[in-house]
């Protein structure tokens, strides 16, 4: 995880904690929306299934943030509008969520290859346009 944060905070010019939080809220969220196919990449990254419990606490502390809360109000709270709600509600901006995503789908790549990444993609409608 460490070598992961470290690409991230490079990269997306955040913080190592926003970056940990980050990446805590996207594997959480594929891991809902794409359990089986997601499964493989948390269990390659040491820390990444601590990283997504932890974001799922924040959530539940309302850590969403305001842009969050308002996306769930709306009704807008699911799917890949859900997930950008929710990193923007965590203080990432349109440009770093984009960096993070390329960061982090880039080392997926290398943990469990492009068919396995290719196949999480595929299970969650909209994410393939930010892979």
């Amino acid at each position: 995880m460490d070598e992961l944060i470290s690409r991230i905070t490079s990269v997306a010019n955040i913080s190592p904690d926003m970056a940990q939080k980050a990446v805590g809220i996207i594997l959480g969220f594929l891991e809902k929306e794409a359990p089986a196919q997601v499964t493989g990449l948390i269990n390659s990254i040491p820390g990444a299934a601590d990283a997504v419990t932890a974001s799922q606490a924040d959530a539940g502390n309302g850590g969403g943030g305001l842009m969050g809360s308002l996306m769930g109000m709306v009704g807008g709270g699911g799917g890949v509008m859900g997930l950008a709600g929710q990193l923007s509600g965590a203080g990432l901006g349109m440009g770093q969520m984009q960096s993070v995503g390329k960061e982090l789908f880039s080392f997926a790549r290398e943990k469990v290859g492009d068919e396995a990444v290719g196949k999480i993609a595929s299970a969650v409608p909209g994410l393939g346009q930010f892979i």
